[in-house]
């Protein structure tokens, strides 16, 4: 398990990395993301990578055995909503699992997409085209349409692909992923998952 200790640890490094370029980039442009009604815990997100998910995994124990249990029966609550009100094509806004009194319990833990959010962004694809994102409508009240500065996510997304290759390598997993965070939260914290990844939660337990 030494190598999926580095692989973990070498994500740490890398959400270090985004949450240097999202508060250097707010930073330079003004903005303070200090919450608001359109709270991104609310926000309809999916996540595709093993590696945070794993990572994810690696959070959700350290809480205790009573936060587990009351976690994994408002993720699934969560879930189950979620997934009604998108078989009745009416839009998705269920506040986070995680969010407890307005604050994220495990925010050291937070993926990806919860680092980068809110802030205009560049990306430069794999096949050379470029894409830009908009902000939030906070960063758009407080800072205008047209940002300071752009958030650059190449190199983020570059690393974190590059990384997860690596995880999957390791774990010989090639399922595709798309899982919001009470999908994730559900599945590592009950039994609903019988697939590969309860198989490798519990190898990792075991270890």
């Amino acid at each position: 398990m030494d190598q999926h200790r580095h692989l973990m640890e070498t994500l740490a490094t890398l959400y270090a990395e985004m949450d240097r370029a999202y508060e250097e980039a707010a930073r330079k442009n003004g903005f303070t993301c200090n919450g608001c009604e359109e709270n991104c815990c609310r926000t309809l997100f999916y996540h595709h990578t093993l590696a945070e998910y794993l990572y994810l995994q690696e959070g959700l124990g350290q809480l205790s055995a009573e936060t587990r249990r009351l976690l994994a029966g408002r993720a699934i609550e969560v879930r189950d909503r979620m997934h009604k009100t998108e078989a009745a094509g009416r839009p998705v806004s269920e506040m986070c699992p995680l969010n407890e009194d307005e604050r994220c319990i495990l925010y050291a833990h937070r993926p990806m997409i919860c680092r980068l959010h809110g802030i205009p962004h560049r990306l430069q694809r794999p096949g050379g085209q470029s894409q830009v994102g908009t902000g939030c409508r906070e960063f758009d009240r407080q800072c205008g349409v047209h940002p300071q500065v752009w958030l650059d996510r190449t190199p983020l997304y570059t690393a974190m692909a590059q990384l997860e290759r690596r995880v999957r390598v390791l774990w010989d997993y090639r399922n595709k992923i798309k899982m919001t965070l009470a999908e994730m939260i559900a599945t590592i914290l009950s039994d609903d998952d019988g697939g590969p990844l309860a198989a490798m939660r519990n190898e990792i337990h075991r270890s």
